[in-house]
């Protein structure tokens, strides 16, 4: 909303000051500060009002040191991660950008869905909140609408030859001016990989070139596998104080560094990897995003004053898988949600070993003493601060190696 003010401020009155909103780097930063400061300021308001209503966390008894001491602690903190990006983004941001707009319905769509799985939970007093297939429908239902926009909408476009003018730097770095044709595309990026750019067409056009018009019967089961596999990785991840908040800001911010360089014809054309044009738009989203996160912690770190919830880690997740493929980085998401993965095949691992041993042997067997994996550090006897925080120092190695393919190939 800001940025059409100071539009409108700025061509009708030449208002000193006002053209620096025309620049995504000054809303970007304006985004992150106060996202931080509604997160920091505003966030005990809403711990107090959750302690207020008896929103506390249920713990299930799993044996777990220090498990006890977490009953009762307010839950549905996701509030607060959604609150403080929401705003600055309505301020700062361009919102008829399409990629903005996704974001904001991800945002408000996986945050009902957690909201109602926790509560369910809270007030319903049911452990088992949201019945299973209706969170695999609600992320399916996100997968469609994303996957849908992604191929069919007009404002989705890449640019794959891109020849900036030296001349005009400063302002590339800014705005798309480049004289490069936008088309529709359904190509992404292969890591580590020379021309790396693959089609998912080909996957349906091998058998009739014909058939490329068909592709989104493969692009958009594509896009809803991802959400699914994302949202569930950010849910299953959150189970001890800051994992979940911390990780993802780490992988956010290298997000918003590909949007930004996907973004602005300069450093696409010296990198030489995919302009996608107005993304760079999401950076003012991703800033905002993870200066909530990181506001978040404040409260979340250990020991927490408020949990996140199924209303925080879903949406999260959401963000993720929906930045990743709005970038064209979702093959990308093994190696920077690394912390997920491993948290996701923990679990899956642990259940099929499980099932498969009592199925020969009579007796279950387990890979781990506990999954999701950060359980199975606790069980252990690793402190959960330690745990965390060697969890983010591998989450920010995963990083640098997702932000060296944009040179490594």
């Amino acid at each position: 909303m800001l940025y059409y003010l100071f539009e409108f401020l700025e061509a009708q009155y030449q208002l000193p000051g006002a053209q620096l909103f025309q620049f995504i780097s000054f809303r970007a930063s304006m985004a992150i500060i106060l996202s931080l400061s509604i997160s920091t300021i505003f966030g005990k308001k809403i711990i107090n009002y959750l302690l207020k209503k008896q929103v506390g966390e249920s713990v299930r008894e799993l044996g777990l040191e220090g498990q006890a001491e977490k009953a009762g602690t307010p839950t549905m903190g996701g509030l607060i991660i959604i609150f403080s990006t929401l705003i600055p983004v309505l301020l700062f941001s361009k919102l008829e950008n399409i990629y903005v707009i996704l974001l904001i319905i991800t945002t408000l769509w996986m945050g009902a869905i957690g909201f109602l799985d926790d509560y369910i939970k809270t007030f319903k007093k049911n452990k088992e909140g949201l019945q299973g297939k209706f969170k695999v429908i609600g992320q399916v239902g996100l997968g469609i609408i994303v996957g849908a926009t992604m191929y069919f909408h007009p404002g989705v476009t890449i640019k794959e030859h891109v020849e900036a003018d030296p001349q005009a730097q400063e302002q590339l770095i800014e705005k798309d001016i480049s004289e490069s044709v936008a088309e529709k595309s359904t190509k992404t990026t292969i890591p580590f990989v020379k021309g790396n750019e693959f089609d998912y067409a080909t996957l349906i056009s091998w058998i009739n070139p014909s058939y490329a018009k068909y592709a989104w019967i493969i692009f958009i089961p594509i896009v809803i596998f991802i959400v699914t596999a994302v949202s569930n990785g950010a849910n299953l991840t959150d189970g001890i104080d800051g994992l979940a908040a911390g990780s993802s800001a780490i992988i956010v911010l290298t997000l918003g560094l590909f949007a930004w360089v996907s973004g602005n014809v300069i450093f696409s054309d010296y990198l030489n990897v995919m302009n996608i044009p107005n993304s760079g738009e999401m950076t003012v989203f991703i800033t905002a995003f993870a200066g909530a996160l990181v506001g978040f912690l404040w409260y979340n770190t250990f020991p927490a004053q408020v949990f996140m919830g199924d209303t925080g880690s879903l949406t999260i997740g959401g963000i993720i898988a929906v930045l990743a493929i709005a970038t064209r980085k979702e093959l990308l998401i093994p190696i920077l949600c690394g912390i997920f993965l491993m948290e996701n095949l923990s679990v899956v691992m642990q259940v099929g070993w499980f099932k498969y041993t009592k199925k020969k042997t009579g007796i279950g067997k387990r890979i781990f003493l506990m999954s999701p994996l950060h359980h199975h550090y606790q069980k252990k006897g690793h402190h959960e601060s330690k745990i965390v925080v060697r969890f983010w120092i591998i989450g920010i190695l995963l990083a640098i190696i997702t932000i060296i393919t944009l040179k490594l190939r």
